[in-house]
């Protein structure tokens, strides 16, 4: 696993966009809700020219409208949903696609589910304070994730492990910076 911390220098990468990932290489941008996860797999997905999946459109009807009454899914509730995220994942692979996704992934047992699919599955955890990801869900309308719930996904939140295939991001970053330093990072050749 590496880190990229706020006071870093930024990464620069010429040009746009950057070559396409090695087929069927997938990355999973993670974390809890408020990290920015949509807008930085969008501009990465941009970027690197792949196809890009918005998590809650896998959730079923039933996640969506417990979560927007205030109630933490369980482990039974999110098990379908990782798995329909890991399916859409394989249908990349079997199209010789690399994609990238965005899946809070909280737990290790989570992301090994989305490991499960066929080719490389990196990890993007996009981490934050609890008072920034608070102060970025009160900012944000139209969405069905309540404010009431972060605590809850901050308390089930496993951080990457040293043997995960992954890069921890300070969200306090500029957004540009950051897509810059996974580009950066997923074309590296220690990452490959």
């Amino acid at each position: 696993m590496d880190t990229v911390v706020s006071n870093a220098p930024p990464v620069h990468v010429r040009g746009e966009t950057t070559s396409r990932l090695p087929v069927t290489d997938h990355v999973v941008v993670m974390g809890v809700a408020g990290s920015g996860k949509t807008t930085v797999a969008a501009l990465l997905a941009e970027r690197l020219g792949l196809d890009v999946a918005e998590a809650d459109e896998f959730h079923p009807r039933a996640n969506i409208e417990k979560m927007s009454a205030g109630t933490p899914l369980t482990d039974e509730d999110r098990w379908p949903w990782l798995r329909a995220i890991r399916e859409w994942l394989e249908s990349e692979s079997d199209a010789g696609r690399s994609a990238v996704v965005t899946c809070s992934a909280l737990k290790r047992s989570y992301r090994d589910e989305l490991r499960r699919a066929r080719g490389r599955v990196r990890f993007v955890h996009l981490a934050g304070s609890r008072d920034l990801l608070a102060e970025r869900m009160a900012g944000r309308s139209g969405h069905f994730m309540p404010l009431s719930l972060l605590d809850s996904q901050l308390a089930t939140l496993e951080p990457l492990e040293a043997d995960e295939d992954g890069l921890v991001v300070d969200v306090t970053t500029p957004v540009r910076d950051v897509v810059a330093a996974v580009a950066a990072w997923l074309h590296a050749p220690s990452a490959s």
